[in-house]
């Protein structure tokens, strides 16, 4: 049985979807803003280690044993923000691919991802964990409070531009008179 010719009619909440119409995929707002998370945290990893490990040689990942193991935990840091942005890229694809990328979610975790390595790096690593400090001969003080506040920045960036997305993707709650 055919379908009588004429433009096709707007779809209404709770019926099926005109079949003439076309289908517009929906954004993927957590997803946007999981995969680029990871895309952050991997470029932040590679900018302390170019810069501070390769570049100013200032520390190592590990710095509390011979050159050897400094050396190789810094491969592995590599490996690891390597396999993070090859990982986030892939998905940041699959999402553009499908239409599913929400930007506005995508740079929200972008800088999410930036700010929470910064945080995780100068609390848990330097502090906590003690692997290596930022700079070694002098007062660190002064490199901890810029490094974690750097950090602090980051991420308050990236819940800004959150807050900001949802806003757009949800609506303002309206307001009442």
């Amino acid at each position: 049985m055919s379908r009588p010719a004429g433009p096709a009619r707007p779809a209404r909440p709770g019926k099926p979807r005109d079949l003439g119409e076309p289908l517009r995929p929906q954004p993927q707002t957590r997803r946007s803003l999981l995969v680029c998370a990871l895309i952050g945290a991997a470029a932040m990893a590679a900018v302390d280690e170019i810069v501070f490990h390769q570049i100013l040689s200032w520390h190592h990942f590990y710095d509390r044993s011979t050159t050897e193991v400094s050396l190789l935990s810094d491969g592995l840091l590599h490996t690891a923000e390597l396999l993070g942005l090859v990982a986030g890229f892939f998905l940041y694809a699959d999402l553009r691919r499908r239409r599913a990328l929400s930007t506005a979610h995508a740079w929200a975790g972008f800088f999410f991802g930036l700010g929470i390595f910064q945080l995780f790096d100068g609390i848990v690593d330097h502090k906590l964990l003690r692997l290596h400090q930022i700079r070694y001969g002098v007062d660190v003080t002064p490199y901890d409070l810029a490094w974690n506040a750097a950090g602090a920045v980051l991420l308050a960036t990236g819940s800004a531009l959150a807050v900001r997305a949802y806003r757009r993707t949800r609506g303002r709650p309206r307001r009442t008179p």
